[in-house]
């Protein structure tokens, strides 16, 4: 797939190629195109129009378009001489290995002012009591056991992978239990007691429920009843400190550590003063024999620097390059400027380091860690299969996928294409998929009449996990009623979803504005908004409307405008541009509407310079007002006064069958996939537009997940609501 790509601050001559696609030239032997993200781009001007001794010229590209960025997409675009370099960490360089025909260089790294000459970022070791009688590492089993916490690298994910490789760790695969329980299982089983905090899950039943079952892997805790953080147990020096002096028999930390703990020299740092004796103890290593902490450590893998990417071609000139980093380097940390640490990731403790050239699946097996990152303990292989309704929602979860496995997320990805929402329903019912992303209204349909059942639910910011159903008018327009809008154009999100169909028919049969014995109901709503409709997916036969009602249901909609395909004209999904939130909102900018149902945050997240596409990039949210329920207008951010209901959030629903292990690695995988892309957008953007199209897997406004616990009160509330909607159907 190829996109648009925009030049900032520095004019490049392009050229075209197939179709409407530019390309631009291949770089001089003086210009140099960084791939950065598009929110960044003012800071990268900025950090151009600095004066440096180098010559060279940086030009920035951002990734994929002006709505998305991450870093799978400047791994593509340096892949295609669209781009040059740019930043990487490990997890980048194992996705950029595994690309196709690619030529990629690691060309130089970022290093730490305190280690500049230290090889690796850091050293996964483990340290025992010198006089340890253990003979080879199989005398492991037994031991009392130190980690820095569960999920965790040098203490967790090191040592399970390379004790599994060694055969000292038994079936990892049992496909009975979770990915998570089965670490644990075989920890427990391996080690007499422990010490591994954090959150075992994130259903705090379940946490407690594995804490309980595998209670030896608390007992060496500061807190063994709590087993999380904090604990002066826990970390990679509390890991030492409790291989000191609380029973511990090897710790799993960082060699900086160990050389901080026993006060020996660090980097340019000298020795300091320790009450511990490093001569009591030892490292332990890989092939089962012994080394002291005062000498070179032997390590069981080591975690590679970040640093600078490029191709083949670049690599020519690479050394102009280096130079124009690391002046900006000087300039930048002279001047506390901002862009040094955001764009070129170095700041007051790091510095550029040049490295002889080497590709990046080298540059990881140097480090002995590829395989940790690839690190899946079947056969079985286990997957979590997210069903989708669009190309452009597959090509989101394809990404998603490939981002994910690098960053340890487990289990991977898959995703599974299906016409409509509806088919999905009945796949994920009959397993042939895991998970898909619903409304209320539509989360109520999949628990009624598909045996699924809502597992996490998406966080919204300052409302948490709740939103509101508005309708939203524009400004000149003379409404003041939802009574005033008998025979006026309606733009709605898509039949039976909660902000554009259940709130806005909900409030008129409250009224008495549309009867409760007007069944169907859709066809009630074309009748009260005569002008005329865009209800998408209305024409779905499973609904049993006649024609005339969907045509006019369906009158206002447009369908896929980008290849003027008829025949996606009012689908559900985004195929049909006028579906969702912000389709509907676009219904009442482009589409002749007079009434838009949404949530709160669609007018806000669309106007304002929020949203680039060209029928979006001029508007202004005060041109907008909303229509409260029992009369009178409000400003669009009043919408906690003025709206339809508020509703709960969409959720995560799966199959009603699955155990609860296989619920309890979903909820495991997705949140740790929303806490690693909420932090750090740059690595993968899981809330918000993929390629200029918004709401695909999970709702662009969203801003974590969290687990599912009792029904809520505004789950309660809106209960009432679909019991009124649903009425016809009862």
């Amino acid at each position: 797939m190829k996109f648009f790509v925009f030049v900032v601050f520095v004019a490049v001559t392009a050229q075209a190629v197939t179709g409407n696609v530019w390309r631009y030239r291949r770089s001089t032997r003086n210009e140099y195109k960084m791939c950065v993200p598009e929110d960044l781009l003012e800071l990268c001007k900025q950090m151009i129009s600095e004066e440096t001794k180098s010559t060279a010229k940086i030009i920035c590209i951002p990734a994929r378009d002006r709505q998305h960025t991450n870093r799978v997409d400047c791994i593509e675009k340096i892949k295609d001489r669209e781009a040059d370099f740019l930043t990487v960490d490990p997890e980048d360089m194992y996705i950029a290995s595994k690309v196709p025909d690619q030529d990629f260089a690691v060309f130089e790294e970022i290093r730490t002012r305190e280690e500049p000459d230290a090889e690796f970022r850091y050293e996964a070791v483990a340290v025992i009591h010198k006089g340890l009688d253990i003979n080879g590492i199989q005398g492991l089993k037994g031991l009392n056991s130190c980690h820095t916490g569960v999920g965790r690298n040098v203490g967790y994910k090191i040592p399970l992978t390379k004790l599994k490789q060694m055969g000292i760790i038994g079936n990892l695969a049992e496909p009975e239990l979770s990915p998570r329980e089965n670490e644990l299982k075989a920890l427990s089983t391996l080690f007499n007691k422990a010490c591994i905090v954090g959150k075992w899950s994130p259903d705090p039943k379940i946490n407690l429920k594995l804490k309980k079952k595998y209670s030896n892997l608390c007992e060496l805790c500061e807190h063994p009843d709590v087993c999380d953080y904090p604990d002066n147990f826990s970390g990679y020096d509390g890991a030492l400190r409790c291989l000191a002096h609380n029973g511990g028999q090897v710790a799993w930390t960082k060699v900086i550590y160990v050389r901080k703990f026993f006060g020996l020299p660090v980097g340019i740092s000298p020795a300091k003063p320790s009450n511990e004796n490093p001569e009591d103890y030892a490292y332990l290593c890989p092939d089962g024999s012994k080394a002291p902490v005062t000498g070179p450590p032997c390590r069981w893998a080591a975690r590679p620097w970040q640093g600078y990417m490029t191709n083949a071609d670049v690599v020519k000139t690479v050394d102009e390059l280096r130079r124009k980093i690391e002046n900006l380097n000087t300039v930048g940390a002279k001047n506390h400027s901002p862009w040094l640490e955001k764009i070129l990731e170095l700041n007051d403790k790091t510095a550029p380091k040049e490295n002889k050239v080497i590709s990046p699946g080298d540059y990881l097996d140097k480090a002995n860690y590829t395989d940790v990152i690839e690190r899946d303990y079947g056969p079985p292989f286990k997957t979590i299969r997210f069903c989708v309704t669009s190309k452009d929602e597959e090509d989101k979860c394809r990404a998603l996928s490939k981002a994910a496995f690098s960053r340890n997320i487990r289990p991977r990805f898959d995703c599974i294409l299906e016409k409509d929402v509806y088919t999905c329903l009945n796949t994920i019912r009959d397993n042939g998929a895991d998970v898909i992303t619903l409304d209320g209204g539509l989360v109520d349909l999949a628990q009624r009449e598909h045996n699924l059942k809502p597992i996490l639910a998406e966080q919204y910011g300052p409302t948490g996990g709740a939103y509101y159903a508005v309708a939203v008018v524009k400004k000149g327009s003379s409404y003041q009623s939802l009574a005033d809008l008998k025979g006026a154009k309606s733009c709605h999100t898509g039949i039976g979803r909660t902000a554009g169909y259940n709130a806005p028919l909900y409030q008129l049969l409250k009224q008495n504005l549309i009867q409760k014995t007007d069944c169907p109901y859709p066809k009630a709503l074309s009748e009260y908004f005569s002008g005329g409709n865009c209800l998408p997916g209305s024409k779905d036969t499973r609904f049993g409307l006649s024609e005339p009602v969907t045509e006019k249901l369906c009158s206002l909609c447009r369908g896929n405008v980008d290849k003027a395909d008829a025949s996606t004209k009012c689908n559900f999904d985004s195929t049909e541009v006028y579906s969702g939130y912000t389709g509907a909102f676009r219904c009442l900018v482009e589409g002749g509407g007079d009434v838009a149902f949404v949530k709160h945050v669609t007018v806000p997240g669309n106007t304002d310079g929020k949203n680039t596409e060209s029928w979006a990039v001029n508007l202004k949210s005060s041109d907008y007002e909303l229509l409260c329920p029992e009369g009178g207008r409000a400003n669009v951010e009043d919408y906690a006064k003025c709206n339809l209901a508020q509703a709960p959030p969409h959720m995560v629903v799966t199959g009603n069958l699955k155990t609860e292990s296989d619920i309890d690695e979903i909820r495991n995988a997705l949140i740790s996939a929303s806490t690693q892309y909420t932090s750090r957008p740059d690595y993968f953007k899981l809330f918000g537009s993929f390629s200029g199209k918004k709401d695909l897997l999970f709702k662009d406004s969203a801003t974590g997940l969290v687990s599912i616990g009792t029904e809520s009160e505004i789950q309660k509330q809106y209960s009432q609501i679909l019991a009124l909607v649903n009425a016809c159907n009862a």
